[in-house]
C-alpha cells in the first residue's frame, strides 16, 4: 500500500482532521452533555465487561466508522484507509465507506476543502452521506446509560417479549427485552425516516408518524419487490388516537433496503422506518405479530429506573383508585376520574354521568377486576397514556368480561380518562 508522504501528507492530514472534527464535533458535544465521563473516550468493544457491554453497539459499521474518524483525528491516515477497506469488505454496498475512501485517496495528491471531494456523487448525495456519518457516530458515541429506559414503556404484558422504540431525530431504533416487567436494552440500529421528517398528518406528506403502534403482519421478501429488501412489518397507522386527531394515510412499515443498497440516508423514505437488511433480519427474530409495541418518537425521553418505576406506580395507583371508586357506587367519586371532554358514543360527559347515575340506582353491589395491564405513554405533543387491560365486571344484575382500552390524559396535573372502549 502506498503511504501518505510528507510534507504533502501534513496538508492532507490537516484537511482530513478538519473533516473529522466537522463530523464528530456535534456527536462529541452531545456526548459531553449526556455523559461527561465518556465524551471523548473511544469504546474498546471486545474488552468491555459484560455488565456494560450494551453501552456501545458491537455490530454494524459504527465501530469501524468510529475507528476511521478517530484515526483521521490522530493523523493516522494509512490506518484510516486500512479500516475503510475492512468496512467495504464487510459491507460492499456501503456508499458512505466509498466516499470516505475517495477522500483519503485524493488527500494523497492534494488538500481537501470539503467532505466528499474525492467522489463523483452529486452535492445533494454527498450531503445525505455526510448526515448519515454524523447520525451514525452520534448514535454510537452518545448512547444513554444502561440504567436508563425510554419513558414510554411503562408496563408491558408478560407475553410481550420485546419492544421497539424509534428516535427519529437520532435516526436510531432501540430494541428492549421485557425482563419481568422491566425494559432491558438489547440492541440499537441506524434507521431512515420520512424525507420530510416526522409528525405525519396526512396521506402523501412523506413524514413518519409519531405515536404508539404495534406490528400487524410479517411480509416476507417473496411477497415484495426488491425495493423493500429482506421483508416488511406493517404498523397499525393510523391508530385510534391518530383518527381522532384527523390524521390519515396508510402503508407505514418497518422494512429493509434494495439489494444494491446497504443503507439509505437518514431522511429518504415516504414515511416508513427503513433498516439495513442485516439489521432487519436481526430485529425480525424478536418481533411478535400483533404484540410487539413500536413507539416512534421525535426525541426519546429517558428516565432512570427509579424515576420510571415511580411514574409507573403513580399511574397504577390512579387506576386502582378508579377501580375502587367504581365499586363504591358513589357516582361523584367515580366521575372525577373522567375528563370533561370525555364522550361515550354520541353522549357528552354530562349525559354520560346521568346515565351512569340511573344505572347505579339499580345496583346493590359492584365488583370490578382489572388484570393483564399494559401501559404505554405517547411520545408526541399530546401527553396521554394508552392503558389496555382485562376487565371483569360483576354486579347484582350484570356480569361482563371484556378487553378494555383507556386513554388517560393530564388535566390540571391530574390523570383523567379521555376515552375508553373495547380493545
Amino acid at each position: 500500500m502506498r503511504r501518505f508522504a510528507s510534507p504533502r501528507s501534513n496538508l492532507a492530514s490537516r484537511c482530513l482532521l478538519t473533516l473529522a472534527l466537522l463530523v464528530l464535533a456535534p456527536a462529541a458535544a452531545e456526548a459531553r452533555k449526556a455523559r461527561p465521563e465518556q465524551a471523548l473516550v473511544k469504546a474498546i468493544h471486545h474488552s468491555l465487561p459484560a455488565a456494560t457491554a450494551t453501552v456501545f453497539a458491537d455490530a454494524g459499521p459504527e465501530p469501524l466508522l468510529d475507528d476511521i474518524f478517530a484515526a483521521i483525528e490522530q493523523d493516522r491516515l494509512d490506518q484510516a484507509l486500512q479500516h475503510v477497506e475492512l468496512l467495504i469488505k464487510a459491507y460492499p454496498n456501503f456508499r458512505l465507506a466509498y466516499l470516505i475512501k475517495g477522500d483519503l485517496l485524493l488527500a494523497r495528491a492534494r488538500p481537501l476543502t470539503t467532505f466528499g471531494q474525492g467522489g463523483a456523487a452529486a452535492e445533494d448525495k454527498v450531503a445525505d452521506l455526510r448526515e448519515e456519518a454524523i447520525v451514525r457516530l452520534k448514535g454510537y458515541r452518545g448512547k444513554p446509560p444502561v440504567d436508563y429506559v425510554p419513558r414510554y414503556l411503562l408496563q408491558m404484558l408478560p407475553e410481550q417479549e420485546y419492544a421497539v422504540v424509534v428516535d427519529t431525530r437520532k435516526s436510531r431504533l432501540y430494541l428492549y427485552r421485557n425482563d419481568q416487567g422491566t425494559p432491558r436494552f438489547v440492541a440499537d440500529y441506524y434507521i431512515s425516516q420520512g424525507k420530510l421528517g416526522a409528525d405525519k398528518a396526512r396521506e402523501g406528506d412523506r413524514r413518519t408518524p409519531i405515536g404508539v403502534y404495534h406490528v400487524t403482519a410479517n411480509l416476507p421478501r417473496q411477497k415484495l419487490g426488491d425495493f423493500y429488501g429482506s421483508g416488511a412489518f406493517p404498523l397499525n397507522y393510523p391508530n385510534q388516537w391518530d383518527k381522532w386527531q384527523g390524521r390519515n394515510g396508510h402503508g407505514i412499515w418497518l422494512h429493509g433496503t434494495p439489494s444494491d443498497t446497504f443503507s439509505r440516508p437518514p431522511r429518504a423514505s415516504d414515511g416508513c422506518v427503513v433498516l439495513t437488511n442485516q439489521d432487519l433480519d436481526k430485529l425480525a427474530k424478536n418481533i411478535q405479530i400483533g404484540l410487539t409495541p413500536v413507539i416512534i418518537s421525535n426525541s426519546i425521553e429517558w428516565l432512570s429506573l427509579d424515576d420510571w418505576q415511580n411514574e409507573r406506580q403513580a399511574l397504577r395507583n390512579v387506576m386502582e383508585q378508579w377501580r375502587q371508586d367504581w365499586e363504591s357506587r358513589d357516582i361523584e367519586r367515580y366521575a372525577r376520574h373522567y375528563s370533561k371532554k370525555f364522550r361515550a358514543g354520541e353522549q357528552n360527559h354530562a349525559a354520560w354521568i346521568e346515565q351512569k347515575r340511573r344505572v347505579n340506582a339499580g345496583k346493590s353491589w359492584i365488583k370490578v377486576g382489572a388484570d393483564h395491564i399494559s401501559m404505554f405513554r405517547n411520545p408526541g405533543r399530546e401527553d396521554y397514556v394508552v392503558v389496555t387491560f382485562d376487565q371483569d365486571y360483576r354486579s347484582n344484575n350484570l356480569n361482563d368480561q371484556m378487553r378494555k382500552r383507556q386513554y388517560w390524559i393530564k388535566e390540571d396535573g391530574q390523570w383523567k380518562i379521555l376515552a375508553e372502549g373495547a380493545a
